[in-house]
């Protein structure tokens, strides 16, 4: 049997119900991924404890399958691979590309938000101290599938960056990639939010020897007031009655055409000509406003 060419994912992290903008990411990745007859997986990013909502991670898959967004294989669950981790870990110790660190936070702020390896050749030992990858070839730039080559604050990139957190919890940068890696994901679509962590996962697939897969940022809704339409910002939820009218807006917001007479269809068959119509080249570049309005008025509602 062929190995499948693209496989796709979603990585929403258990911190709420998914919203309009979660939907944006959602379908970016999964019309991307039908659309070449490729494989869409789901990964719950529940590495994260002191974040997490109970119950949400199980809401989101409802969500998701309430949407029409079926995946393909098992979810992926990143609290059940902390071994891996573990294991990644081991290894850049072993090659001399990682190192403790114990300067507190309130010192890099004073530095201007960005650390200066400071710790790098002091030996510490990992009691209380944050894990970071020791940076052999900092990754400055990248291609964009829909924004073509994007460059990043030079500081950012060339940063030590923790893999490890001081309080045990394995870090983002870290998990993700060793994630993508282990689904064969090759090409990561989400949010424009997480352009600036791209550089830094690229920077450690490189130096563990893995292939990177290509990355598609997608842009991204804004409230009222201009900021990124979040969990955080209290973002309603998705409706629980007719998913269509949403997933209709977020076809809009992307860019993408929608035929007249779109009521009459079922769900199954919106999705499908959806597929057949994506167009990555008609995908805004740039973050709008304007969708509060909407997702409020189809959120909360139930039969």
């Amino acid at each position: 049997m062929m190995p499948l060419s693209y496989i796709g994912r979603f990585a929403p992290s258990p911190s709420g119900e998914l919203h309009f903008g979660s939907l944006i990411a959602a379908l970016g990745s999964y019309l991307q991924a039908r659309s070449q007859q490729g494989n869409w997986c789901v990964r719950i990013e529940d590495i994260d404890p002191p974040r997490e909502v109970p119950g949400a991670a199980a809401q989101i898959l409802r969500q998701l399958e309430h949407y029409g967004l079926h995946w393909d294989g098992e979810v992926v669950w990143q609290s059940q691979r902390h071994e891996a981790y573990r294991d990644i870990l081991v290894w850049l110790r072993e090659n001399r590309q990682s190192y403790f660190c114990t300067c507190p936070r309130s010192r890099i702020q004073q530095l201007g938000g960005h650390y200066d390896g400071h710790c790098r050749n002091l030996q510490h030992r990992a009691d209380n101290a944050a894990l970071r990858l020791r940076q052999t070839a900092p990754v400055t730039r990248f291609h964009d599938v829909l924004r073509g080559q994007i460059s990043v604050d030079a500081a950012l990139a060339q940063e030590d960056f923790i893999i490890h957190r001081r309080d045990g919890l394995f870090a983002y940068n870290l998990a993700v990639v060793v994630d993508d890696h282990f689904q064969g994901i090759t090409e990561v679509v989400r949010g424009a939010d997480l352009i600036e962590p791209t550089v830094r996962q690229i920077t450690l697939f490189e130096q563990l020897g893995w292939k990177t897969p290509a990355y598609l940022h997608l842009p991204l809704v804004l409230n009222n007031d201009g900021n990124k339409l979040s969990k955080q910002n209290h973002a309603p939820a998705l409706a629980k009655s007719d998913p269509r009218p949403a997933l209709i807006g977020a076809l809009r917001f992307l860019g993408q055409s929608v035929h007249t007479g779109w009521q009459d269809e079922s769900l199954e068959s919106l999705l499908k000509q959806a597929i057949q119509r994506w167009d990555v080249t008609k995908i805004p570049h740039h973050d709008a406003a304007g969708a509060e309005a909407m997702t409020s008025a189809f959120s909360n509602r139930s039969h």
